[in-house]
């Protein structure tokens, strides 16, 4: 019965828009009928042509009709601002590269989070121009809005930090904007580290060269003694191999404080969020430090507030911070016998002074201190154990910490080392 059913659903569609073969059909088996030729074969005739006539019919009004024509191509609707909005927040909001939205007259229109981040809040409705004024990146919006062709150029930062971005500017394809509404899209790819890494490799080659030539040819000198004239001088060999340890450690300081500068320097753009109080800081400092104070013959004195004063911060790394600054005091002021150290907050800062009654600095070397192995006396330095890099190191982190390093001295009347946050 379901082929039977079937085979009449092929035949109705295949008879489907031919009504004329089955009125045929159906004068066919009525003449014969008439006729009288074969009343059987007749009636059966007429009755198969009823039949396919009633099911290609019920079949044919069941089914939806097709439409024959071409279908058109979708206009686009024009977005209102709603809804633009909110096209832009759901298309840039996964996005982690700093994207911001402007039109064709450089107005911003949104910005996303990882932009708001990185640039602060700029406001809707501001001209470009007013966080970017660097001519480069103008002159490539220009061209941008002009050519609708994308571009990119490098750009650099100093402040807070120093940063490297290549900036892509780039046409918004949306249909529904029309080409006096059109929109661009500008983003900022991150490539400080790359730079740094750059920098870092030409500066440890320049300078920890340097610096390791000097116990390298001392450590080989005496080995070649050892192994000659001194083979079997037992007063002479203790001798130099006390000087070769002391030259060892000398380079195992350097290679460390090399390391930490490296890496205080790859994530110098990152602001720490945490919050740290700076009493059990210091005293834990003092206390690591009291040992070399005794050995020094000096005093070592905190001067704090009762209350409890914090800063935003990395506890490990303000604890380097102090340990230099104060261990600086301890070994370059001992003439003064004593490295004060005071806390202070003001109604827009905090404040860490370290203080000493050493000889004091020369002011022509003071805006130089926190360079890489700049030292204001190589002798003095070497003969305490420097390695010229503790200020560097200082810096650097204050830098990450978005706080300063104010120095001052004076000759015959010590030396003040001031962190404000």
């Amino acid at each position: 019965m379901n082929s039977f059913v079937l085979s009449l659903r092929f035949l109705g569609q295949r008879l489907r828009d031919r009504w004329d073969f089955v009125l045929f059909a159906i004068l066919v088996s009525g003449g014969a009928v008439l006729a009288g030729a074969d009343r059987v074969f007749g009636i059966i005739l007429l009755l198969f042509s009823l039949i396919v006539t009633l099911i290609y019919g019920g079949f044919q009004a069941s089914e939806p009709e097709m439409s024959r024509e071409e279908p058109k191509a979708a206009t686009p609707v024009p977005l209102s601002n709603e809804d633009l909005e909110s096209v832009l927040k759901s298309t840039f909001a996964a996005i982690e590269l700093p994207c911001l939205v402007f039109g064709a007259d450089g107005t911003v229109t949104f910005q996303n989070a990882a932009a708001t981040k990185a640039f602060g809040e700029v406001a809707v409705g501001v001209h470009l121009s007013a966080r970017w004024r660097s001519p480069g990146i103008l002159d490539m919006v220009r061209d941008t809005v002009h050519s609708g062709l994308p571009n990119q150029i490098e750009h650099s930062e100093v402040l807070p930090s120093e940063r490297v971005f290549v900036v892509r500017v780039a046409p918004l394809g949306l249909p529904q904007l029309k080409r006096r509404s059109a929109l661009f899209v500008m983003t900022f790819r991150d490539i400080s580290e790359l730079r740094r890494i750059d920098r870092m490799r030409s500066d440890f080659v320049a300078n920890a060269s340097h610096e390791l030539r000097t116990p390298l040819a001392s450590l080989r000198g005496f080995i070649e003694t050892l192994l000659g004239p001194a083979r079997n001088d037992e007063k002479a060999r203790d001798r130099f191999l006390n000087i070769m340890l002391d030259q060892a450690n000398r380079m195992s300081r350097l290679v460390d404080d090399l390391l930490s500068l490296s890496r205080l320097e790859l994530k110098a753009h990152l602001a720490p969020d945490r919050k740290v109080a700076l009493q059990p800081v210091l005293s834990h400092v003092r206390d690591s430090l009291s040992p070399l104070a005794a050995e020094l013959d000096l005093s070592l004195n905190l001067h704090m507030p009762e209350e409890l004063i914090e800063v935003t911060g990395d506890r490990d790394e303000l604890i380097q911070v102090f340990e230099n600054l104060i261990e600086n005091a301890c070994k370059y002021g001992q003439e003064g016998k004593r490295v004060d150290v005071f806390l202070r907050q003001t109604t827009d800062a905090v404040e860490v002074s370290v203080v000493d009654k050493g000889p004091g600095i020369p002011a022509d070397d003071v805006p130089r201190l926190t360079e890489r192995f700049y030292r204001v006396s190589v002798a003095d330095s070497r003969s305490k154990k420097g390695t010229g890099l503790g200020l560097a190191i200082v810096k650097h982190i204050l830098t990450r910490h978005r706080a300063r390093l104010i120095i001052r001295s004076e000759i015959g009347s010590g030396t003040d080392f001031t962190v404000r946050f």
